[in-house]
């Protein structure tokens, strides 16, 4: 079995000897401008002061570089977007199906679990859809849709209306706005 060498990872910034201009824009490690100076002048200033220059704006002209030690701005641009990350809410669509010969009981546990979905900030897809024999009358399919309807927009804001494929009736939901949770 042949073992590849690794591929060398693409940086997002290119550092010290991969900056291929011949001068630059400097910014120092305390974000102040140095000026335009040649690329072997900000390398031995970045090596005098132990850091790495990096180029910010690489396609700018002249580039601009910044001294700063590389390992540590990315771990902070790693960071950074860890938290934006972790501030955004996921909505997950959740799936509830209904017959057109489902009891009442089984409509209202049904409702209820869809209630708890709109509460927790997730949108509903309800499907209405006919088994066997139920194709023979697609009559049924609008029925039930009609009662689901009416009773989905009592608590709910219906978001994509009614989409019928055949023997399927797809409904979007979500939670109704501007109304004020119950429990305060």
């Amino acid at each position: 079995m042949k073992v590849r060498p690794p591929r060398p990872r693409k940086r997002l910034h290119p550092i010290n000897e991969e900056i291929r201009a011949s001068q630059v824009r400097l910014i120092d490690e305390n974000k102040k401008q140095v000026g335009i100076i040649s690329l072997p002048k900000a390398l031995e200033i970045a090596r005098d002061k132990d850091l790495d220059l990096v180029a910010i704006s690489p396609k700018a002209e002249p580039p601009v570089c910044r001294l700063l030690d590389y390992g540590k701005y990315l771990y902070s641009l790693q960071k950074k977007a860890h938290e934006a990350q972790k501030s955004q809410r996921k909505i997950h669509v959740k799936e509830i199906k209904f017959t057109p010969v489902i009891g009442d009981h089984d409509i209202e546990v049904k409702l209820k679990k869809i209630k708890q979905f709109l509460e927790d900030g997730d949108k509903v897809k309800v499907t209405i859809w006919l088994r066997g024999r139920q194709k023979r009358r697609p009559e049924m399919l609008d029925e039930m849709t009609d009662r689901i309807m009416n009773i989905l927009t009592e608590f709910a804001e219906i978001e994509s209306p009614p989409k019928k494929e055949r023997w399927i009736c797809h409904i979007l939901i979500g939670k109704k706005r501007g109304e004020k949770d119950a429990k305060t």
